[in-house]
């Protein structure tokens, strides 16, 4: 769990921002009310984010700031005192951020902090620009806001990172370089990845808006002007970044099924039917498969429709543990499955099939009293294919009549 250490020689506030973030994170925190004490503290821990006041009894003039940032701590500033110049002058240190301590919204404000700052952990960043020193400044403002960054100096070093590091949330780009411009980077990436996808940022000291209209339009997320300021640029990045994540977590919610988290039925045929046409055409062996648990009626009419819940989630983690991670499965609806099986031979698809029919008839379910409930599946498998998917999904389902038919708990193939 990480740490966090408050130094704040108000107490009140002290103790009420703690309860606050340990309350909502569930983060661990230490409260200090001087400079002396909070050195203690420091000597004992190490803490992922410490807030600072500014003025302490025993470091009236912002001394313990310094100190922390010597020290290579991840340090946020609060202070009541609301002059520019002070804030100027902090905001050029390497600190995270400098909050105002005056109410309630202010201590809302530090806990979403906090909270994007721990997700941020989650995130890569690969920054793009001929530039050496700027490349190594604006690594530095990326990495302590707890990202990992990767940096190259053009666009054709930047296309062969994504390509070894898919995972990239953001890409953030100087406009002119050599090799490959930033625009020319931001529609060859549009090429591979949407928008919900890789978020890209623009940079660049160029303020026409012809140069950032065409920016936008052949992709990027937003423009950004150099020179400029840490808050604005943190704010951004950190936008960015929570946009992408909220468009996650929407498409996961409406291509996942709620009981087992499986791939819907929707999510299914729309991700399979771009597989199935390669397939077809370039003669790759493949299988569909349509998987029922047997006798379910009973099962809940027994023991009732939780307990029916349960065994469908069963079902879909012995499924999902015994294939491979580049296979699609999905809950079609009640106690249906669907699956693909990528890029195999008949007899290997014919022994996961086995294994997972075997694998069911041999599990018990073990309930809360104690009751011990056994169930079995049936499958029809397609290994031959017609031309459509819709063809092929209603000739499996054809299968899996004939496996219901012949006495369940057994496989059809065609």
């Amino acid at each position: 769990m990480e740490r966090i250490l408050i130094i704040e020689g108000n107490k009140t506030l002290a103790k009420l921002i703690a309860k606050k973030i340990t309350s909502e994170l569930h983060f661990d925190v230490d409260v200090a009310y001087s400079a002396s004490e909070a050195k203690l503290f420091l000597h004992k821990y190490k803490y992922f984010i410490i807030l600072s006041d500014f003025n302490l009894s025993d470091s009236p003039d912002g001394e313990i700031i310094d100190y922390l940032i010597e020290k290579k701590n991840h340090v946020i500033v609060l202070s009541a005192n609301i002059d520019r110049a002070c804030r100027e002058r902090m905001l050029k240190k390497q600190i995270i951020d400098y909050v105002n301590k005056i109410g309630v919204d202010d201590i809302n404000y530090i806990v979403n902090v906090l909270q994007r700052l721990h997700k941020n952990k989650e995130h890569k960043i690969l920054v793009v620009d001929d530039s050496m020193v700027f490349r190594k400044q604006v690594q530095g403002m990326l990495e302590n806001l707890f990202f990992e960054v990767l940096s190259v100096a053009h666009g054709e070093e930047a296309l062969a990172i994504l390509k070894t590091h898919p995972e990239i949330s953001l890409v953030l780009t100087d406009y002119t370089m050599p090799v490959m411009d930033g625009l020319e980077l931001t529609r060859e990436i549009r090429k591979i990845y949407n928008k919900n996808d890789l978020c890209i940022i623009a940079l660049s000291s160029n303020t026409e808006e012809q140069e950032i209209a065409l920016f936008l339009k052949y992709g990027a997320n937003d423009y950004i002007t150099k020179p400029f300021s840490k808050e604005g640029f943190s704010c951004r990045i950190n936008n960015a970044i929570e946009a992408l994540e909220n468009i996650y977590i929407i498409t996961n919610h409406a291509n996942r099924d709620f009981l087992t988290g499986l791939y819907n039925r929707r999510y299914f045929f729309k991700t399979v039917e771009s597989y199935f046409s390669n397939a077809i055409l370039n003669n790759i062996s493949f299988a569909i498969a349509i998987i029922n648990i047997d006798n379910f009626k009973e099962i809940n009419n027994k023991y009732g429709h939780e307990i029916g819940d349960k065994v469908i989630v069963v079902l879909s983690e012995i499924l999902r543990s015994n294939i491979d991670k580049s296979d699609i499965l999905a809950r079609f609806e009640g106690e249906e499955f669907g699956l693909l099986v990528k890029d195999i031979s008949e007899q290997n698809t014919m022994n996961i099939i086995e294994r997972l029919r075997s694998t069911v008839q041999d599990y018990t379910l073990l309930t809360e009293d104690g009751q011990k409930i056994r169930f079995t599946i049936s499958i029809g498998v397609s290994l031959t294919h017609e031309d459509k998917l819709e063809d092929e999904i209603n000739a499996t389902d054809l299968l899996l009549y004939n496996a219901k038919q012949n006495g369940k708990n057994q496989i059809v193939s065609n």
